[in-house]
């Protein structure tokens, strides 16, 4: 069900599900986003768009440009799973992420889940602090976590105490 908002006099954007049409173009965002050895290969990111629970969230333009995406998985009875989210750079500080973020933890709350995990690499910064703003909290260093031998972070949120939507 696609639901639209309006974050500045500027910019609104539209969230809907992917479509198989649309992997190129998240592929191709993926890799715009992230550094070689960060981003995932073709064969990567369809596998955790695969994977069983898994959603991918794509925001348009009024024009219907895709301008980001999430990929976020129910992983078990009561955790969910921000696998990757992807914002071009032109929307950044646009409010699209927080729109992104806001819609995956509604829906994981609503199906059960009491807590939500992701993992980032430990210099990007704006990630980290971002998900901070979020409520997440960095729980464990993983060591060589990326490809490329960078160390990444988990970080976890808990829904226990809070309401759900």
């Amino acid at each position: 069900m696609p639901s639209s908002l309006f974050y500045n006099q500027f910019v609104t954007f539209t969230l809907r599900e992917s479509k198989p049409e649309d992997f190129d173009r998240l592929h191709q965002i993926d890799q715009e986003c992230f550094p070689p050895g960060i981003a995932y290969s073709r064969r990567e990111l369809a596998q955790f768009m695969k994977l069983r629970g898994a959603f991918t969230l794509v925001a348009e333009t009024p024009r219907k440009k895709i301008a980001g995406f999430i990929v976020a998985q129910k992983y078990q009875r009561n955790m969910g799973h921000v696998v990757t989210i992807d914002v071009l750079a032109t929307y950044r500080r646009s409010g699209l992420g927080s729109l992104l973020m806001n819609e995956v933890e509604s829906r994981l709350r609503a199906d059960g889940c009491d807590a939500m995990f992701l993992e980032t690499a430990v210099d990007n910064l704006a990630a980290i602090k971002f998900y901070e703003r979020f409520g997440y909290v960095i729980v464990k260093e993983l060591p060589e976590y990326y490809p490329n031998g960078l160390d990444g972070y988990l970080m976890l949120k808990r829904f226990a105490n809070q309401k759900k939507a």
